[in-house]
């Protein structure tokens, strides 16, 4: 069984749909709503349409399918360049120590500050595997076909590139971080909230919420215990873009207080290890397992294979040169799987 990552197309709505419902909340990028599904569509194909290899602010969606049966079993999305229509806010952690001679006591109090420092760099995000299929290393090959992607399309993308990662969720839905901070300036929970930003964007919140640092010792236990951790499901993500060289520098969510995970692009370890090679043959005859990467925009695909190198060049199996749909004297990017 072999599974492809494309590019997304419209009749991929309705499984994306499906799955949006399976997120359990708090999935900003895969919103449970048609319209807000198919304007993502829409944009992704305007990406993908464009050819000019120059940065701007585009959208590409990224679809997981079984190529024996056709269906979809998965998603993640790019983006190249993030607040251009609107900035792009997050919470900056920091320190304030102060010193009283009279008491003679340091304090120390922990602050969130609003920021747009993260403004102008790519993201990848929107990633989401179907509960079925959460074995074989599926979600690697989503998570990493991105990197290879980006590899291909250099010039479309900036010098640092972050992962926001989704925030921790009660078990009623509810968010303890939107609770004890966000939730008492807009009087809405966290359910309408998520579901208002699914379609609108985060910015109502930037626009309402005060400018000036918040001391988090003045927010609830609840709330301080959530700032920057992950959901449960998405421990598995955080160790993966740490793999790959992101790192926790202290920007949260002003949502859900999620992390927000950075890293320079050309150090990201998919992009940095890949190569770019000629097949020279296509058998069955194995070798070292990898994901390989062929096409440029609406033709990338990417999938698993056995390559092994001949020189500069390489020889990959029959399976993985049907899926990606390249043959002999077609260049592709590979990457060791890790």
């Amino acid at each position: 069984m072999t599974f492809v990552v494309r590019a997304a197309r419209d009749e991929d709505l309705a499984h994306l749909y499906e799955m949006a419902k399976l997120t359990g909340g708090g999935f900003t990028n895969l919103p449970p709503d048609r319209r807000a599904l198919k304007t993502k569509l829409d944009r992704s194909h305007a990406a993908f349409a464009r050819d000019e290899d120059s940065i701007g602010d585009e959208l590409f969606v990224l679809i997981l399918e079984n190529t024996a049966t056709g269906e979809v079993r998965g998603t993640c999305q790019i983006f190249t360049q993030v607040g251009q229509r609107h900035p792009f806010y997050s919470y900056r952690i920091s320190m304030l120590t102060q010193h009283s001679r009279e008491l003679d006591r340091t304090f120390r109090a922990e602050m969130l500050s609003l920021t747009t420092d993260l403004e102008g760099s790519s993201e990848v995000g929107g990633l989401f595997l179907h509960p079925g299929e959460r074995a074989g290393g599926l979600g690697l090959l989503l998570a990493r076909s991105r990197y290879l992607f980006i590899k291909a399309h250099r010039q479309r993308f900036g010098g640092r590139i972050l992962a926001e990662l989704r925030g921790v969720i009660d078990e009623a839905g509810g968010s303890p971080f939107w609770d004890g901070l966000a939730g008492r300036f807009f009087g809405m929970n966290f359910q309408d909230a998520d579901a208002f930003n699914a379609i609108n964007g985060h910015q109502f919140i930037a626009d309402l919420m005060p400018k000036h640092p918040i001391y988090t010792a003045m927010l609830s236990e609840t709330a301080r215990a959530a700032i920057g951790l992950p959901h449960p499901s998405g421990r598995a993500a955080m160790r993966m873009l740490e793999n790959e060289g992101f790192a926790f520098e202290k920007y949260i969510d002003i949502f859900d207080g999620g992390p927000t995970m950075t890293a320079r692009i050309d150090t990201v370890r998919s992009i940095r290890e890949a190569r770019e090679a000629r097949i020279v043959a296509v058998d069955r005859d194995g070798g070292t397992e990898a994901l390989v990467a062929h096409g440029r925009l609406s033709d990338f695909r990417c999938a698993y294979g056995d390559v092994r190198a001949v020189g500069d060049d390489v020889v990959i199996n029959e399976e993985c040169a049907a899926a990606i749909q390249a043959g002999e004297e077609s260049r592709v990017l590979h990457v060791a799987r890790i």
